[in-house]
């Protein structure tokens, strides 16, 4: 009998597209959902036998339908990952119709099992020096736009859930590494690092996140699609690291910028405010906006992944190595011009 096929959504993303080459060093026959006009970068390489391409929008349940002719199971990774937009329903909006048109599809389709893409942002931040586990309840009112898409697409999840549809939800924390073609806005964190002096001190708070790379998170996803428990959350984390703690290692792999003392809280948030009105006016996205500022600046995002690690196998490398692993990918792929990371350590560039 030939092997039924595994549709993965946002495959082209960060995430997505490690999701897609680990499923297929693993065996297995992938379709690629991907938005007509996408770059297919992420794909090169991959073998014509056990790879195909799907166009359709997650939005739009008859392309999901279509796509998933042949189909088994089904990665639902789509999600726009940005913080912040002049327009609230450009990240919102994908993320709640997508949901529900994807799992729409998939019940027509009576796909065997689904894996969707959440996120450990929906948690809210850790209580003290205690990382959160999948019970944690979020405390947040008015949480940034991307993390206010992600609890509404949650709640569809168990709305399909509670109606008996066979998914398991994994949750991400602070995702870095290669292939972070885009880049995300962590990617984007690291990259305005790698344009810090050595002589710079950099504002660092206790706050913090856990730092898990993203080859580690696509083998979580696909151990919770073979050993997953249906209905359930699994936490996808690395090391949980303070952002002094994240700046100092970041200043040990390339020589620059250490991290210094922390400002008031009024002043980060007056910051963020600073940069929404920048980006209205240039039409770019920000760096921090008031609510990253005023939800995160003093608070940890900080997991435990303990229950993925006993009931899948998940494994996380440390986050020196992580780290290390993308901050090459940027320098190997010249995100940046060689005048602005000149000072960047030579060891880095040549592993």
């Amino acid at each position: 009998m030939e092997q039924a096929w595994t549709l993965v959504t946002g495959a082209t993303g960060f995430i997505g597209s490690a999701v897609v080459r680990q499923l297929i060093e693993r065996g297995s026959r992938v379709k690629a959902f991907v938005r007509p006009g996408a770059s297919l970068a992420a794909f090169e390489g991959l073998p014509r036998d056990r790879f195909r391409l799907e166009y359709g929008d997650v939005t739009i349940e008859s392309t999901v339908y279509r796509a998933l002719i042949g189909c088994e199971r089904l990665f639902h990774v789509a999600s726009v990952f940005k913080y912040w937009s002049p327009d609230p329903a450009r990240i919102v909006e994908p993320a709640v119709l997508g949901t529900r048109a994807v799992l729409s599809a998939a019940r027509a389709r009576e796909i065997e099992r689904i894996v969707v893409t959440s996120s450990a942002g929906i948690l809210g931040t850790a209580t003290g020096e205690q990382p959160m586990s999948e019970t944690h309840q979020s405390q947040l009112l008015d949480p940034e736009l991307y993390i206010r898409a992600k609890i509404e697409a949650q709640d569809v999840v168990q709305e399909h859930v509670d109606d008996g549809m066979p998914i398991i939800s994994v949750l991400p924390s602070a995702v870095f590494g290669p292939g972070d073609r885009k880049p995300t806005p962590n990617g984007r964190t690291l990259l305005d690092y790698l344009q810090l002096s050595p002589s710079r001190r950099i504002p660092a708070t206790d706050g913090g996140i856990s730092v898990v790379d993203v080859d580690d998170v696509a083998t979580g996803h696909v151990l919770a699609m073979e050993r997953g428990r249906l209905g359930e959350r699994y936490l996808l984390g690395g090391d949980n690291l303070s952002f002094r703690q994240l700046f100092q290692l970041l200043h040990e792999l390339t020589g620059l910028a250490r991290p210094g003392g922390a400002p008031s809280a009024w002043l980060i948030e007056l910051a963020g405010r600073l940069f929404e009105i920048s980006a209205r006016l240039s039409g770019t996205d920000p760096i921090l906006t008031r609510r990253l500022a005023r939800d995160y600046a003093f608070s940890r995002v900080w997991v435990t992944s303990e229950k993925a690690a006993r009931e899948l196998g998940y494994t996380h490398r440390p986050a020196r190595e992580t780290l290390s692993r993308a901050l090459r990918y940027f320098l190997a792929n010249r995100y940046l011009p060689s005048s602005l990371t000149r000072h960047v350590r030579l060891e880095l560039r040549n592993p």
